[in-house]
């Protein structure tokens, strides 16, 4: 039991027990080359090669506009929605299985802490705390169905989504927005960071996120399992730090870091650390490789499942109140593209739609290239029709991807 647990990889979607051996040197180092660079976390290159020819794209046919300091963080803030519930779609897709009222639930939510706030005369922390509450409670109840009385998760989160939307135009009457007028709640979403916290704090999640990484590469050589190459985590340290960098370089020549986009980051990285580094995450990712084996291994399967489930809704809810403090209102209409792409960035990003690989990384890329082509097209005056259409396009691709590579791995054997 306790091997699984210890040795289960993370996110490379390989579920296998490793035999126990001798010692790290009875494994071989692998070496530093482009295949070795596009597995395991790397195997984001692809996408982030897709994002950069969109960039390339939109800057081009935009005379220059695309890549101008207010457009970038217009689009980064316009994104921190998704990327929340994308998080929230992560954690579900690992586990093997899917909800589709993540949606319903964060505006359901953001509904219950506007009317707190504007009729119940709650101050924001009270709301704000009063939505989570019930998103977490709205998880649990969608967990009790799918892991205790084993419904399919489509199913329950399906008629979830039905009855949350109903549940929301249920709390505002016969208002089709409520705006919210609490100077706390409408502050979450645009305040920008002053200039040393907004260098400090990306910096200090770099770090963190760098630190991760070379921990990781001596956890596994000490553990004698095969690890990254020295090379390969240069590599992406490298990356990631550059993106960060000139990321800073152009909020700072604006009007400075947005808080959102520092709160979306701070809970991919929280969420990174607890699938990479937790045995919770280990258990995940041994639960969405294959339920049964985990069960046999001594994983409480229901209560992961009860976990995740109370996981996804809390951020989704989370999710909402950030959404609400962006466009200080909440409206009765369930949003028809928010959750698609939620999931949409998840997939895009390399997560699986049949469970046990993916990273929390893929939601930032992911989100990147769904808000990119949105932005893009806006900047282009294209159409909706235009815009749903060639998203629907790059998600087709995506799980096509998707669909070929856990082939290709079923034949290899990893």
């Amino acid at each position: 039991m306790k091997s699984l647990d210890k040795n289960t990889q993370s996110e490379g979607g390989d579920r296998s027990v490793p035999q126990p051996v001798d010692g790290a040197a009875s494994q071989p180092r692998e070496k530093f080359s482009l295949r070795s660079l596009m597995r395991g976390d790397m195997g984001f290159i692809p996408v982030l090669l897709t994002l950069a020819v969109i960039t390339l794209y939109f800057q081009l046919t935009t005379s220059g506009i695309f890549l101008q300091a207010r457009n970038l963080t217009n689009l980064t803030q316009q994104i921190v929605t998704i990327s929340i519930l994308s998080v929230a779609a992560v954690l579900v897709l690992l586990l093997g299985e899917i909800d589709l009222s993540l949606a319903a639930v964060a505006q359901a939510c953001a509904a219950i802490m506007a009317v707190l706030s504007v009729y119940g005369g709650w101050n924001a922390g009270a709301a704000i705390l009063a939505a989570l509450l019930a998103g977490a409670l709205i998880g649990l109840l969608n967990g009790f169905f799918i892991a205790v009385l084993r419904v399919p998760s489509f199913i329950v989160t399906l008629a979830g989504s039905i009855g949350y939307a109903g549940f929301l135009l249920l709390v505002l009457g016969d208002q089709s927005t409520l705006i919210v007028r609490d100077p706390a709640i409408r502050s979450i979403a645009p305040t920008y960071l002053h200039p040393a916290i907004g260098w400090g704090l990306p910096i200090a999640l770099l770090i963190l996120y760098g630190l991760g990484l070379l921990f990781e590469q001596q956890r596994r050589r000490q553990a004698g399992l095969k690890a990254r190459s020295t090379g390969q985590v240069a590599t992406q340290i490298g990356i990631a730090a550059a993106v960060v960098i000139v990321m800073i370089f152009l909020f700072q020549s604006y009007q400075g870091v947005p808080q959102a986009v520092m709160i979306a980051l701070a809970i991919v990285v929280a969420f990174w650390l607890i699938l990479k580094k937790t045995q919770f995450g280990r258990h995940l990712y041994a639960v969405g490789g294959n339920a049964e084996a985990a069960r046999r291994a001594g994983i409480n399967v229901v209560g992961m499942k009860l976990a995740v489930f109370t996981l996804a809704s809390t951020l989704a809810a989370f999710a909402g109140i950030m959404l609400t403090s962006r466009s200080t209102a909440v409206a009765t209409q369930v949003s028809s593209t928010l959750l698609l792409n939620a999931i949409a960035a998840a997939v895009i990003g390399g997560v699986s739609l049949f469970g046990g690989r993916g990273t929390v990384w893929a939601v930032v890329l992911g989100a990147l290239i769904i808000g990119s082509l949105d932005n893009g097209l806006d900047l282009m005056n294209q159409p909706q029709s235009v815009k749903s259409m060639v998203q629907g396009a790059v998600l087709l691709l995506a799980v096509t991807v998707d669909a070929v590579v856990r082939r290709s791995g079923l034949k290899t054997g990893r």
